[in-house]
């Protein structure tokens, strides 16, 4: 018997989740027609999924050495009853130091977190959820900062009826979050008799792969503190910091600055650091008490597993791996990312300046042939259907300035690469009135972007490429 809508809840029925964004239709479009270098050489290569899949050999190495680290293994099996058995909300006493460890670790041991004030969630996602659940009422909003990732409008829009007013940020200054652009959006939600209730920030930023200076994170607490609003400063991206100086935490800042504590939050993950998006381990970290238990509270209803626990707990309480893992996956991320962008360098395409992240932000403006978003979404269907690529459009991120694609290079082998960079340049060759003036002096008078003077050809030269490269023939070899 058909279902029909008067049947189920106005949240089952509503478009919340997102899903009608061309964020996720590229998605599909990769799912209807996966790239596979034997099985489907002219299929989308996805380039649309901001995972961290170049280091999986150091943590396959890890659970080899260690399996006494798995209660599914004879050397583990001992734990198996107390683990399965545990189910207590505040989680393994010892994952809790060990998550707070790492997250010290990556931040260059200047904070210190505390074990006790960590609130397990599923993911990221729940996370971001619970911080709604806690911080506003339905109809109440928080401040974004644009362009922001797409999953937020699910996450703490969907389920909670809370509103995310966009702070418009710009290529002019770089993407840079300004007092006047926070100060306008909090003066036009007043207007609309909108509650502000905190402001949201993705530092290390997705989609920009930049992260914020410690000047404008002080603006920032400084700007919430006379608003008597709340940051949540999500910093999932905090262990793929790869060049430049280093990050900055807003646990740092609030050392340093005189601020109401009760007011700030953090979420984190080891979904992009670790690469461990399966295992759903998000946290709330909250300065506040009230926040921290009545968030344990809500934890109920989306608990890491303990099985999962239990081998974390092991794997970052091992100090000398967790150092070489952070080191050796910020040296891979670099390379790939300048791999990546000075091959598009070559074909007169270039990125904002970048250096965290899965990704980053291409800048494809001067292939529109109208600077208007409908001219971003013609342009894009190209991509997808034509250079058969997954990226995902800016305005799906809402960016306020058509032309703009985030474009995700970690998860992928270095084939699939070679395949996607291929693409790119053949496409562009073909089409002469794609063509870009890529003279030096253009590139001199807009900073912001990175144009590599290395020419592509240069970077895949035959002693570097693997005998399976696609460039080592007109046809995608098949790989052993």
């Amino acid at each position: 018997m058909e279902v029909t809508n008067n049947l189920l809840s106005k949240i089952a029925t509503n478009n919340g989740h997102g899903e009608n964004s061309p964020y996720f239709d590229g998605w599909k479009a990769y799912d209807a027609n996966p790239f596979h270098p034997q099985r489907h050489p002219d299929g989308v290569i996805q380039m649309g999924l901001a995972e961290n899949q170049l280091s999986f050999d150091l943590i396959q190495q890890w659970i080899e050495a260690n399996p006494n680290a798995s209660i599914c293994t004879p050397q583990g099996a001992s734990d198996f009853k107390h683990t399965a058995i545990f189910q207590d909300y505040h989680g393994l006493k010892e994952f809790r130091i060990a998550l707070t460890n790492f997250m010290n670790r990556v931040r260059g041991n200047r904070v210190k977190f505390d074990p006790d004030r960590i609130v397990m969630s599923g993911g990221a996602t729940g996370a971001h959820e619970t911080m709604a659940f806690c911080l506003a009422n339905p109809g109440e909003a928080f401040l974004v900062p644009t362009p922001y990732y797409p999953g937020f409008d699910r996450d703490l829009r969907w389920r909670t009826g809370v509103q995310l007013l966009p702070v418009v940020c710009e290529s002019s200054n770089n993407f840079m979050i300004t007092r006047e652009a926070l100060e306008t959006a909090y003066e036009k939600a007043k207007l609309a008799n909108i509650k502000v209730k905190g402001l949201l920030i993705t530092n290390p930023s997705n989609p920009l792969g930049t992260f914020l200076d410690r000047e404008t994170l002080k603006d920032l607490v400084s700007f919430i503190n006379e608003k008597n609003i709340h940051i949540i400063c999500d910093e999932i991206y905090a262990g793929t910091v790869t060049m430049g100086d280093e990050f900055v935490s807003i646990a740092e800042v609030i050392k340093e600055v005189k601020c109401n504590l009760d007011l700030v939050h953090l979420v984190y993950s080891l979904s992009k650091d670790m690469g461990f998006p399966g295992f759903r381990v998000g946290i709330v970290y909250s300065y506040n008490d009230n926040v921290v238990t009545i968030a344990r509270k809500m934890s109920s209803f989306g608990l890491v597993s303990t099985q999962t626990q239990h081998m974390l707990a092991s794997m970052l309480s091992d100090d000398k791996f967790t150092e070489n893992f952070i080191s050796e996956s910020r040296l891979r991320l670099a390379r790939r990312h300048d791999m990546f962008t000075r091959g598009l360098a070559q074909v007169g395409i270039g990125s904002l300046e970048s250096k965290a992240g899965l990704f980053f932000w291409m800048d494809l403006r001067r292939f529109l042939k109208e600077p208007t978003f409908e001219s971003e979404m013609t342009f894009w269907r190209i991509i997808i259907n034509e250079i058969k690529l997954n990226v995902s459009p800016g305005q799906s991120f809402h960016c306020s300035e058509p032309g703009w694609f985030r474009v995700c290079f970690a998860n992928m082998d270095d084939e699939t690469t070679m395949v996607a960079l291929w693409r790119i340049k053949t496409f562009v060759r073909k089409n002469r009135n794609l063509e870009i003036n890529t003279k030096r002096q253009y590139w001199q008078n807009n900073q912001h972007l990175r144009l590599s003077s290395k020419r592509l050809d240069d970077i895949l030269t035959p002693h570097r490429m693997s005998p399976h490269s696609p460039l080592a023939s007109p046809l995608v070899r098949a790989q052993n």
